[in-house]
C-alpha cells in the first residue's frame, strides 16, 4: 500500500475521527469534481482491500471457529448436566428441610397448645364477625354454618404479566374459604375494605413464587385458567402464609372425609321379597360407600395436582393422574363420594381438553412440522377424544400447507415454480401422511377422515397449481410437463399407501379438457392460414444440414418411411403446408398424450379428428380444382403421405398411448380412397 493510503487508513482508524468534520476539510481543500473523485477511488481501493483481508482472516481461522464451536457445543452439554446435578441436590435438601421442620413444627404445636388451651369454635366465630362487619358486602359470608376465621393479613397483589403492583388486599382464610377484600380509599365508619372475591379451598392450587429481587417474598395462587399473585411483608409471614394455607386444605379435606364415613341412613329401607321371579336381585351390598377407600393422600390431593399441571402445562403428568385414578376406581362400586370426586376430576379434565385445544389451533406457530402437534395429540387420544384430536390436527396441517402455499414465491419460469409447489405440498402431504398413522395407529375410525382432508388438500393445490399453469395460458407443451411433475409426486405417495392420482385428475380435467380445445383451435386457424397460400411446390431445404434435421424430426414423429420422398440435393417431394402440418399435429398427439386420462379419451380423439378434416378437405379441394397436370400429380403425391403414412402412424401412437384402437380416426382413413398418381384422372381424396 502506498504512503497514502497507509496515512489515509491511520486517519480513518484514529479514535478521535469524525466524519463530519473531514467531509468538510475535505470540501474545502478539494480543487474540483477531480479531486472528489480520485480521493472517493482511494477510500474504495481502502474498502476493498480491507474486505479482502478480513475474508481471508476468516479463511485462515476457519479450523478454530470449528473447534470453537465445539468445544462451546461440549460446555452447553456439560453446564446442562451440572445443572441437572445441582437441581437434584436442592430438591433433595428441600426435602430434608422439609422433614426437619415439619418435625419442629408438630412439637412446638404440642407444646403452645398444651400452654395455651384451643380456643374455641364459638369465639372464632365472633372473631371472624366482628372481622367482616369492616367489609362491605360481606354481610352473607357468615350464612354457612360452622365457618370460622384461620387467618388474616394484608398483602399487595400484582399484576400476573407485567410483575407490577395492582392494589393492597386484605385476606381472610377461614376453615372453608378464601376471601380477598380491596382497601376502601374514601372509609365510612368502621367499614374498611370492600368484598372482591371468595375461593373454596378446592377450588385453588398454591404454588410458591421463587425470590427474584426486588420481587421477592410472593406467592401465587391458581384458578385455571387465572391465577393471581401476593406479596408477603416479609419472608416470615410469607412462610406462614404458606404453611397455614396448606394445614387448612388438608384439615377441609381430613374434615369432610371423616363427615362422610360417619353418614349412615337415618332409617333402614326394608326390602320386601319379590313374587316375580323376573325381579333381578341388586347384589350390591350396603356397606359398598365405605369398600371405596378415597381416602389415599394422592386421592385427596388429585384435584390440587391436576390445577399445577395445567398451570405448569405437563400435560402428560395430569393425563398420568388421571389414568391412575380410572384404573383404582375401575371396579369399585359408583357410590355417592366416587360422584363428587368424579364431578371435580371432570372439571379438571375440561380445563385440561380446552388447553390442549389450544395448542392445536391454526393461531398457534405452524412451524416445527408435524411433529410439533404430536404431544398435544398424543394427550387427546389419551383423553378419549381422538376424534377432536383428528379434526384439531388436520385443520392444524391445512392451515400450515395453505401458509407454505402462499409464501412460495411466484417464478418467471412455470415449470421452475411447479417443481417447488410440488415439492413443498407433496412434501407436508408426506410428512403429515407418516405423523398420522404415527399418532393414530389405534384409531383406525380415523383413517377416513384423513383421507377426506387429503382430497380438500389436493383442491387446494390444484387450485394454486392451475392459477399459474392454466389461467396464464402458456403453451400445451410446458403445461403438459407441468401435469407430468404433478403426476409423478403424485405417484409417490402410494409408498405409503395413499392413491391421489384419481383426484389430481378429476380436479385437472377441466382446465387440461379446455387447454387441449384451445390448442387445437390454434392449430386449425394455422392450417387454414398455410392453406390459403398453398402454392403445391416441392420444399427446397438449401442445406444438406437443414434436410438432415428434417428427417431427424420427422423420425422423432414416428414417420420412419420419410426418406422416400425426399430427393436429389436438398429437395423434398412434399409441399411446406403437407409436412408443416404433420409435425404441428403429431407434436398436439404427443402432448395429449402426456395429459391424457380416460376422461379426456373423446376430446382428445375428436381433436384429432378435426386438425386431420382440415388438412384432408383441402387436399381434397384442390384435387378437384387443379387443372395443371404436374401439380395435380404433386397433391396426389401429397394426398398418398397423408393416407398412406401420416395417417396410420398417428393411429399406431394413440392406440400405444391409450391401450386401445381409434375407431374414429380408422373409420376416417377408410372413408378416403388411395389415389392413383395419374394426372387424368378425376378421383377425390375424400
Amino acid at each position: 500500500m502506498s504512503e497514502t493510503g497507509n496515512r489515509l487508513r491511520k486517519l480513518l482508524e484514529s479514535p478521535n475521527f469524525e466524519p463530519q468534520n473531514y467531509v468538510k476539510q475535505l470540501s474545502q481543500q478539494s480543487d474540483g469534481d477531480r479531486d472528489l473523485q480520485e480521493h472517493r477511488q482511494k477510500i474504495q481501493n481502502l474498502a476493498d482491500e480491507t474486505a479482502q483481508n478480513l475474508k481471508k482472516n476468516v479463511y485462515k481461522n476457519y479450523r478454530q471457529f470449528i473447534e470453537t464451536a465445539k468445544e462451546i457445543s461440549y460446555l452447553e452439554s456439560e453446564m446442562y448436566q451440572l445443572s441437572h446435578i445441582l437441581t437434584e441436590q436442592k430438591s433433595i435438601m428441600e426435602s430434608i428441610t422439609q422433614a426437619l421442620l415439619s418435625t419442629d413444627k408438630d412439637e412446638t404445636s404440642k407444646e403452645m397448645q398444651a400452654a395455651f388451651p384451643k380456643e374455641t369454635e364459638e369465639v372464632k366465630q365472633r372473631t371472624l364477625t366482628s372481622l367482616l362487619e369492616k367489609v362491605e358486602g360481606g354481610k352473607n359470608i357468615m350464612d354457612t354454618p360452622g365457618r370460622h376465621l384461620v387467618y388474616n393479613g394484608d398483602l399487595v397483589e400484582f399484576d400476573v404479566d407485567n410483575m407490577s403492583p395492582i392494589q393492597k388486599v386484605h385476606a381472610f382464610l377461614m376453615n372453608d374459604c378464601l376471601l380477598i377484600a380491596t382497601w376502601l380509599p374514601n372509609r365510612r365508619g368502621t367499614v374498611k375494605y370492600k368484598y372482591n372475591a371468595l375461593y373454596d379451598l378446592e377450588s385453588f392450587a398454591v404454588v410458591n413464587v421463587k425470590d427474584n429481587p426486588p420481587m421477592k417474598d410472593m406467592f401465587k395462587i391458581l384458578m385455571f385458567p387465572d391465577s393471581r399473585i401476593f406479596q408477603a411483608e416479609n419472608s416470615k409471614i410469607k412462610k406462614e402464609w404458606l404453611e397455614i394455607l396448606d394445614e387448612t386444605k388438608k384439615n377441609k379435606v381430613t374434615k369432610d372425609r371423616h363427615k362422610k364415613e360417619e353418614e349412615v341412613p337415618a332409617s333402614p329401607v326394608r326390602v320386601e321379597a319379590s313374587t316375580n321371579p323376573f325381579d333381578v336381585e341388586d347384589d350390591e351390598p350396603a356397606d359398598a360407600e365405605e369398600n371405596v377407600d378415597l381416602s389415599l393422600d394422592w386421592i385427596q390431593e388429585l384435584p390440587e395436582d391436576l390445577d399445577v399441571c395445567i398451570a405448569q402445562r405437563d400435560f402428560e403428568g395430569a393425563v398420568d393422574l388421571l389414568d391412575k385414578l380410572n384404573g383404582y376406581l375401575k371396579d369399585q362400586p359408583v357410590t355417592q363420594r366416587v360422584k363428587e370426586l368424579r364431578l371435580k376430576v371432570d372439571e379438571r379434565v375440561r380445563q385440561l381438553t380446552e388447553v390442549l385445544v389450544f395448542e392445536l389451533s391454526p393461531d398457534r406457530s405452524l412451524r416445527g412440522g408435524p411433529k410439533a402437534t404430536r404431544r398435544a395429540v398424543s394427550q387427546l387420544i389419551r383423553l378419549g377424544q381422538s376424534t377432536k384430536a383428528c379434526d384439531l390436527f388436520l385443520k392444524n396441517r391445512a392451515a400450515a400447507v395453505q401458509t407454505a402455499i402462499r409464501q412460495l414465491r411466484i417464478e418467471g419460469a412455470t415449470l421452475l415454480y411447479i417443481h417447488k409447489l410440488c415439492n413443498i405440498f407433496f412434501t407436508s402431504l408426506l410428512e403429515t401422511a407418516k405423523e398420522f398413522e404415527m399418532d393414530f395407529a389405534g384409531n383406525t375410525g380415523c383413517y377416513s377422515a384423513f383421507v377426506v382432508w387429503s382430497r380438500t388438500a389436493m383442491r387446494m393445490f390444484v387450485n394454486a397449481f392451475s392459477k399459474q399453469v392454466f389461467d396464464s395460458k402458456e403453451s400445451l407443451s410446458t403445461a403438459a410437463e407441468c401435469v407430468k411433475v404433478a403426476k409423478e409426486h403424485c405417484r409417490q405417495l402410494t409408498e405409503i399407501g395413499l392413491d391421489l392420482t384419481f383426484s389430481l385428475q378429476s380436479l385437472l380435467v377441466k382446465d387440461i379438457k379446455a387447454a387441449l380445445l384451445s390448442y387445437k383451435d390454434i392449430i386449425m386457424e394455422a392450417t387454414k392460414h398455410r392453406n390459403s397460400e398453398e402454392m403445391w411446390r416441392r420444399m427446397n431445404l438449401m442445406t444438406p444440414e437443414a434436410l438432415t434435421k428434417l428427417k431427424d424430426e420427422m423420425r422423432s414423429c414416428g414417420v420412419g418411411t420419410f426418406e422416400q420422398y425426399t430427393g436429389d440435393d436438398c429437395w423434398v417431394n412434399l409441399s411446406y403446408t403437407i409436412v408443416a402440418f404433420t409435425k404441428q399435429m403429431m407434436s398436439f398427439l404427443e402432448e395429449g398424450l402426456k395429459l391424457y386420462f380416460p376422461e379426456l379419451h373423446m376430446v382428445l380423439l375428436e381433436s384429432l379428428r378435426e386438425i386431420i378434416l382440415v388438412a384432408v378437405q383441402h387436399v381434397d379441394y384442390s384435387l378437384r380444382c387443379e387443372q395443371d397436370p404436374e401439380k395435380k400429380a404433386f397433391v396426389v403425391q401429397n394426398a398418398s403421405f397423408l393416407h398412406d403414412t401420416v395417417l396410420p402412424v398417428v393411429e399406431r401412437r394413440f392406440e400405444e398411448g391409450v391401450g386401445k384402437p381409434a375407431k374414429q380416426l380408422q373409420d376416417l382413413r377408410k372413408s378416403t380412397r388411395p389415389v392413383r398418381i395419374n394426372p387424368e384422372s378425376t378421383t377425390s381424396v375424400v
